[in-house]
């Protein structure tokens, strides 16, 4: 049933699952995974990298299968990062949920020891529920279902059922864990696994890029990186920038663009804000700034995974005490300071004590380097969830 534009050679195919030698902790590591997610690299976004990460994790162990939507109406099949990838027709979205119809079929039939599915995702957790697939279940809960209350009446009953349904359930942060709803009766299921990005890929240096960022934008720099939504607070760091004597950088694309460049020309700081929209690369301004400012106002921001890139790049972080993963990332005191949501003054005087202290912005940025490679490798979030994937095989 599967129409593919990519036609693999016999070298690249996934392996069978007895062309595989496990070494894992216990010695049961499964012999092959489904991953279920909404979409899959080369689609950008945070959870898809995190998945693609894992992929590129396992494939050399087990074989690997992942099935999530396309970008139109027909379902392909291609070999990439050594797994078999199914993009599953997609006639649109709504909510932020691919619309695929035929995805109870693709998840159906099919043999994998272990599922793991990414939340929120309340299609494919409907449709996997429908497809009757036999293997155990493992969930990462990226975050609780927020917003859309109407939708939720709907939604809710089928991520509970998916919860019973788990045989265990990753979670990112334990601050996450202690104040998530949706998780409050599984606490027995749970595994608190980090995320990872890799961080050879920041310590890069890059000095012709940066001299040229300086040439532009002066030598104190300030830099904030996501996407521009009210729970991520910018607006409150825009304000905060009126007592802060040095130049941000905000990259990022989002609603509340029209908002944020109407705040900051009443504001009269058009020299000192500049709004950089989609970066494709991060790293240079990263190499460029003193710091990461993460000023997220509710725990929407499940973990920041933007202050790992800066942490290994060796540069401090200002981040919010807000309850989930994020103070637990970069610490207070540590690798950074943390402050109180929602308070423009607390960011000010945080980010004008680290401009102000090159001693203290050098050790947490050593800090801050030290705590990513140990804590937030890719080999050590995918060590992690194979060990799950043990325990429960």
């Amino acid at each position: 049933m599967f129409n593919s534009n990519v036609e693999p050679s016999v070298e690249s195919m996934p392996k069978s699952e007895d062309e595989y030698v496990f070494v894992g902790g216990n010695g049961h590591c499964p012999a092959s995974v489904l991953h279920i997610g909404k979409y899959y690299a080369p689609h950008v976004g945070g959870v898809e990298t995190h998945v693609r990460h894992l992929v590129c994790h396992q494939s050399s162990r087990m074989r690997v299968e992942v099935v999530v939507a396309n970008d139109g109406p027909v379902t392909r099949t291609e070999v990439l990062d050594g797994a078999r990838i199914t993009r599953v027709a997609c006639f649109g979205t709504v909510a932020s949920q691919p619309i695929c119809p035929s995805l109870p079929w693709n998840l159906g039939g099919r043999s994998e020891s272990i599922v793991h599915m990414q939340l929120p995702n309340p299609w494919a957790a409907q449709a996997y529920l429908m497809s009757g697939h036999k293997g155990k279940l493992v969930l990462t809960h990226q975050a609780d279902t927020m917003g859309r209350r109407a939708l939720r009446k709907f939604v809710d009953p089928i991520v509970r059922r998916l919860m019973k349904r788990a045989a265990a359930i990753i979670v990112t942060s334990n601050g996450y864990l202690k104040g998530s709803d949706e998780l409050g009766d599984f606490h027995d299921k749970c595994h608190v696994v980090p995320m990872g990005i890799e961080v050879e890929a920041f310590r890069a240096e890059r000095p012709e890029e940066v001299r040229k960022i300086h040439e532009k934008y002066g030598a104190r720099l300030i830099v904030a990186v996501g996407r521009l939504v009210p729970y991520k607070g910018f607006a409150f760091l825009v304000e905060a920038m009126k007592d802060v004597d040095a130049t941000l950088l905000l990259i990022g694309t989002g609603p509340l663009q029209a908002d944020l460049e109407s705040t900051i020309d009443r504001l009269g700081m058009g020299e000192k804000i500049h709004l950089l929209g989609h970066v494709e690369d991060t790293l240079p301004y990263y190499n460029a700034a003193e710091m990461l400012v993460l000023p997220s106002i509710t725990r929407a921001e499940a973990f920041g995974l933007v202050q790992v890139e800066a942490m290994a790049a060796g540069i401090p972080v200002v981040n919010t005490m807000i309850e989930s993963g994020v103070p637990e990332v970069s610490l207070d005191g540590v690798t950074g300071i943390t402050v109180p949501p929602m308070d423009s003054k607390a960011l000010a005087r945080a980010v004008r004590m680290l401009l102000e202290n090159d001693e203290m912005r050098a050790k947490y940025g050593r800090a801050a380097a030290a705590r990513a490679e140990e804590a937030f490798t890719v080999e050590r979030m995918g060590e992690n969830v194979l060990r799950v994937y043990e325990a429960v095989a």
